[in-house]
């Protein structure tokens, strides 16, 4: 039996993963491997190396920053979430992130994020958490049309839900077949087709991109179908919010990141008896 955590992304709304994470660790919860999309990796990161609190305390913290989030840094750099400020200031200097831990820390990691050629789902297994294991997080994050792709050996990456919303499919290949999923949407959510004319020109460049867009409803929704099925079967166990979480995307209100937090932690605290006896095998 190998088990695994597995992170939906939905930007803000990963606030609820970070409630769930922290539980996780603060009760000694633990799993063989872990995989997160966008932000589910980005936040699920911690759970590896061990820092319970932190992307709470740092979105809290930096999101009225224009450095971190902004109309302003898009204009200026290309990317609504300011890439250096990101994924080097922040981590290095202003809430730093423990590379020594998730280096050592045994638990397998991977992020997806999707190659603007093919429009395909590749997937990463990160080592230390720094150089091109910060790229791939700040691949796997960034959205279309408020980023640039980013460069990673040859290739061109965004986000990673453009193309595979929920890892699952990817970790039972690796051999993980005692699971918890962890989704930013309630139950019976399914996504509409997205007919943006703007998408579709912001996007020219960029064809596999705009066809994966186009068809990333069916592409959820069947995920979704999916995991509902294995949920009633009983061969995953999933935490979803009780409801929608109402958060924007790119919010600069630390009370509302804190009120998703705590219905993470809510949720988790809920589930942790089963959570124990699913990963112990016997649910």
């Amino acid at each position: 039996m190998k088990t695994a955590l597995i992170m939906e992304g939905g930007a803000m709304r990963g606030m609820f993963t970070c409630g769930v994470i922290d539980v996780f660790m603060e009760n000694g919860i633990t799993f063989d491997g872990a995989a997160g999309i966008s932000a589910g990796a980005g936040f699920g990161c911690n759970i590896k190396s061990r820092q319970i609190g932190r992307p709470i305390r740092y979105n809290k913290k930096y999101c009225r920053d224009p450095r971190y989030c902004s109309i302003r840094s898009l204009l200026k750099t290309g990317d609504l979430f300011g890439a250096d400020f990101c994924y080097r200031e922040l981590p290095e200097i202003l809430d730093p992130f423990d590379s020594k831990t998730f280096a050592e820390n045994p638990m397998a990691f991977y992020a997806g994020a999707t190659d603007v050629e093919t429009g395909k789902c590749e997937y990463h297994l990160f080592t230390d958490g720094k150089g091109e294991d910060m790229l791939w997080f700040r691949a796997t994050a960034s959205m279309p049309m408020v980023s640039r792709p980013v460069p990673i050996g040859g290739h061109e990456y965004l986000d990673g839900g453009i193309s595979d919303a929920v890892p699952y499919a990817f970790m039972e290949q690796q051999g993980y077949d005692r699971n918890v999923i962890v989704l930013t949407q309630p139950g019976g959510y399914r996504k509409n087709p997205n007919t943006s004319a703007l998408m579709k020109l912001f996007l020219r460049r960029y064809p596999k991109i705009r066809e994966a867009m186009e068809h990333r409803h069916e592409m959820y929704n069947r995920e979704m179908d999916d995991l509902d099925r294995m949920e009633a079967e009983k061969t995953a166990l999933v935490i979803r919010p009780p409801e929608a979480l109402g958060i924007s995307h790119t919010t600069k209100d630390p009370d509302e990141l804190e009120r998703v937090y705590q219905i993470g932690r809510k949720e988790a605290e809920k589930r942790l008896p089963e959570v124990r006896q699913w990963l112990g095998g016997t649910v």
